[in-house]
């Protein structure tokens, strides 16, 4: 009571820091009548003037108020629109490193060029993070317009670029690109031989847009970049069969960890199919030699009774393409991982592509907090504030609305079944129809939006339909929901990046309508009858009460349907938005207090009768309260244990960054070959120990194995006082003269060379292999809580051992492939090509679920082998003949289908020379 009697006297936390920037503003609004005089060279050359006094010491935040009244002046000359005092605050918000909420409509990628530009004048690079390939393209295109004006670069990252492109983006002042990208560049460009092919520069700078999307929601699911492994088509095809005739009886099945466990009798049954199958190695399921078949049925289990088609994923051209529960959207290319994909596969009878192999991962939350400074803007973040400051250390700073919120938000609806649900919500949209009242209808899946739409067609009302089927139109579908008796049903409007207007959007209207027509007076005329149309229709709207948001369902996360409310009721305008749920709902059903509504509803309630409560309303947050916690605590679970291994992570990027950049690297490769015969000769003379107790049998073949030499240690050993110590400097001596016999013929040059490609090899093998050691590890680690052992705990004491071995593993390696190897200096080819990185797969995999949220185009083709023998990378080969005649010398190489193709052009093989005729 008294926390809110004195909130309501001196304000909040957040309305206190709020108010402390008006002072701030009021200084940048004082400057705003001397820039409008300037002329747009005066202004134009602000830039250079800032960098100056940059150099000469004054700091970004003096540069603060005179370069966002210059920003101001530019956006009005530029883009014809002016930053409202509340968008300035976003910017101040955004500079200092926190996260700006603001409701939709308020202008963020407006208020971003505030930031963007005051830390770009440093030069160090600021990088803005968008949801998808479309919004980067938009808004480096549309704000870039503001920047390069006022003498900044701009560059923008989407999939499938070449390799220069990416490197001058990176270098650009302001680069713009997708959380996905950025990521996979990063691990790409730690994946590298040379220093001059890696793409990034060092971090500087970052505003996340969506921040809540891409920091919360995505953040469950590392960035992985993977190989492929062998084809194991028939064994899902075998295990598939054997799950989908299992009855109910055979299995439980946990809907909130989306899991399915059989029962004893279930694993009895089991046993007996998979046998008369010719599945099993032995008659006992869960034996060691029946651990591949163990992990194959689990995850068919998972595929045919928890994941549905048309709301987990949908099969389109003979692929299973994953939907993204949060955005609605298709993700072509990404794919589950864990052999959970080929599963879902098997179960719809469509080619199955291999499995993959790790070959670096890493979490957003340990991508992100790499940047020096960070900040974000989103129009729903106080619910997570806790988890962006425990994780980011990120402070949530809630930013008024330039005009007060008129949208209505009433209660919600309940009922008993999803038929008297459906019925009431199509009788609803066909009132507001009616009246030319636009309605937005929410809904969770695909099934539940073709569901509504049937019931819409009996009631005769026209509509559109925004799935991951209609992925292509969706713009336009969007940006014409706000129009006079509009009917619009989407899957989720998180990320949708598309203003609603009332009214309809003027830009999308002119860019449909006029499309072939040329510029000139009559197109003019016509943009002007589109504009008056436009303002008549939306006092229309207005008039019928704005956008009506109707809600189908809610979310697991307050913060999606923040989302979908926050698409009415923009700037000032009216709007009303609403839920109806009942007791069939995933939220209720799964996370609801059943006997409580159950009873309720079913007892209090008739058919078709609807029950609005506040108490309901409570109970429903309290429900997504819960599965908010789980969901936070399953990310926190993740960075825990990445940050183990993003530990690890740090020492081999910073070793092979060490490597790439040295000029010779003899100096690392003589201190390995003397840790690596120092560790043989202790293994198998121990200090302390007497010579008759050595192993020196054991020491000849491991020496033989891994320098090449064979020393007369039978000969040392008949002198007296024979010690570990000088059998190991004798060796030493050894390998230093073979070593120097076998680069005597060499140019130092080449060796120096020839070093650094082993160095690099050999680290990026046996960091490969220990990535998949811990995969697995990870995957198992959990079953030590039954012995009362903290998983985490084991996990890091494993992890360190397993990364000590590594080390060694890569000594060793390194030592033998230098002293072992013959080198021969072969002639030079008549025209060398530089090695390029191959194609990998890329995928955002969730280690706990399988959930993947990744992108990389068609990515989920077969690759081809990654390595040759010596690790180095498989290069494209011409068939011999091909250069003969008139035979394209492109149309018939061996090369990935999702490479670039090697004409130059640019475009995918399968898109160029590599086109089907």
């Amino acid at each position: 009571m008294w926390q809110k009697l004195a909130k309501s006297f001196f304000g909040s936390a957040n309305d206190r820091y709020v108010k402390s920037l008006d002072k701030i503003v009021a200084r940048i609004n004082a400057l705003e009548p001397q820039l409008a005089d300037f002329s747009d060279d005066e202004l134009k050359a602000q830039t250079a003037k800032f960098r100056l006094k940059l150099s000469e010491g004054k700091t970004l935040d003096d540069l603060l108020p005179e370069a966002f009244a210059t920003v101001r002046e530019a956006s009005r000359r530029v883009l014809g629109m002016r930053h409202f005092d509340t968008q300035m605050v976003g910017g101040i918000v955004l500079h200092r490193g926190e996260i700006a909420e603001m409701k939709t409509g308020e202008g963020k990628t407006l208020v971003a060029t505030l930031a963007t530009y005051l830390n770009a004048i440093e030069g160090k690079g600021v990088h803005v993070v968008t949801v998808n390939d479309y919004l980067a393209r938009r808004d480096a295109e549309w704000m870039g317009q503001l920047h390069r004006w006022l003498g900044l670069t701009v560059g923008v990252i989407v999939p499938n670029m070449p390799e220069h492109e990416r490197r001058a983006a990176y270098a650009a002042d302001i680069t713009y690109a997708t959380n996905n990208e950025l990521g996979f560049d990063y691990l790409r460009d730690n994946m590298k031989q040379d220093r001059a092919q890696m793409v990034q520069r060092p971090f500087n700078f970052a505003i996340v847009d969506e921040v809540d999307s891409i920091l919360i929601d995505e953040a469950r699911t590392p960035l992985i970049i993977s190989g492929p492994t062998e084809d194991k088509s028939d064994l899902y095809v075998a295990i598939d069969a054997v799950v989908k005739g299992l009855e109910e009886q055979y299995y439980e099945k946990d809907e909130k960890a989306r899991n399915v466990q059989l029962t004893e009798e279930g694993v009895e049954e089991v046993e007996r199919r998979l046998l008369a199958a010719g599945l099993l190695a032995s008659d006992n399921l869960y034996d060691v030699e029946n651990t591949l078949v163990v992990h194959h049925l689990d995850q068919a289990m998972r595929a045919v009774i928890m994941f549905k088609r048309d709301t987990d994923y949908i099969v389109k051209d003979d692929k299973v393409i994953i939907i993204d529960e949060f955005t609605g959207r298709m993700m072509d290319g990404r794919r589950w991982s864990n052999g959970l994909h080929q599963a879902v596969e098997a179960k719809e009878g469509v080619p199955i592509q291999p499995e993959n192999q790790t070959l670096a991962s890493i979490t957003f939350q340990n991508y992100f907090r790499m940047y020096p400074k960070l900040a974000g803007m989103t129009g729903t973040a106080a619910t997570e504030a806790a988890e962006f400051w425990d994780i980011y250390k990120l402070n949530v700073v809630e930013i008024p609305t330039n005009k007060p919120v008129a949208r209505v938000d009433e209660q919600d609806e309940f009922y008993k079944n999803t038929t008297d649900k459906f019925q009431a919500i199509a009788k609803a949209i066909k009132e507001k129809n009616q009246i030319g009242q636009p309605v937005l209808v929410g809904t969770v899946s695909i099934e539940k939006s073709e569901l509504l739409s049937e019931y819409l067609k009996k009631e005769g009302v026209k509509h559109a339909v925004l799935n991951a089927r209609m992925h292509e139109q969706e713009a336009y579908i969007v940006a014409q929901a706000g129009r006079i008796g509009a009917v619009t049903i989407a899957t989720n409007m998180a990320g949708r990046g598309t203003d609603i207007q009332l009214g309809g959007n003027v830009e999308f209207r002119i860019e449909e309508e006029l499309r072939d027509l040329p510029d000139g007076p009559e197109r003019d005329a016509a943009i002007e009858r589109i504009k008056a149309e436009v303002a008549e229709e939306k006092a229309r709207v207005i008039e019928a009460g704005g956008l009506f948001v109707l809600g189908t369902e809610r979310h697991e996360s307050r913060r999606i349907d923040n989302q979908l409310r926050g698409r009415s009721g923009r700037q000032g305008d009216p709007g009303l938005s609403r839920f109806y749920l009942c007791l069939e709902d995933d939220l209720l059903r799964i996370f609801g207090p059943d006997t409580l509504f159950a009873k309720m509803m079913n007892s209090n309630l008739e058919d078709g009768e609807a029950i609005g409560s506040k108490w309901l309303s409570k109970a429903i947050e309290t429900a997504q309260k819960k599965v908010e916690a789980r969901n936070y605590e399953m990310r926190k679970q993740v960075v825990q244990f990445d940050d183990v291994m993003n530990d690890q992570r740090k020492v081999i990027y910073e070793q092979r960054a060490e490597i790439m950049d040295a000029e010779t690297v003899d100096d690392v490769v003589v201190s390995m070959r003397t840790d690596a015969i120092n560790a043989i000769v202790a293994a198998s003379c121990p200090p302390g120990s007497y010579p008759e107790q050595w192993d020196i049998e054991g020491l000849k073949a491991k020496l033989a194995e891994i320098t090449g030499l064979q020393p007369p240690i039978d000969d040392w050993l008949q002198e007296d006082a024979v010690e570990p110590d000088m059998i190991e400097e004798r060796i030493q001596e050894l390998a230093a003269q073979k070593m120097e016999a076998t680069t005597a013929n060499i140019d130092p040059a080449i060796w120096k060379r020839v070093e650094k490609s082993v160095l690099l090899q050999q680290l990026d093998h046996h960091w490969k292999e220990h990535l998949a050691t811990l995969d697995a590890l990870r995957q198992v680690v959990f079953l030590r809580s039954y012995a009362q052992k903290q998983p985490l705990n084991e996990y890091k004491q494993e992890a360190f051992g397993l990364f000590e071995m590594m080390l060694d593993s890569i000594r060793e390696s390194v030592t033998k492939v230098l002293m072992t190897s013959e080198f021969r200096i072969a002639e030079p080819p008549p025209m060398p090509v530089l090695p390029k990185l191959p194609q990998f797969m890329t995928g955002h995999i969730d280690p706990l679920t399988g959930d993947d949220d990744s992108n990389d185009g068609d990515g989920s083709e077969k690759q081809p082998a990654l390595f040759g023998a010596l690790g180095g990378p498989v290069m494209a080969q011409v068939p011999a003949g091909a250069m003969a005649g008139t035979v394209d010398p492109y149309r018939h190489m061996n090369v990935n289908r999702n490479a670039p193709c090697p004409c130059g052009s640019g475009s995918k093989y399968k898109h160029c020379h590599g086109a089907v005729a």
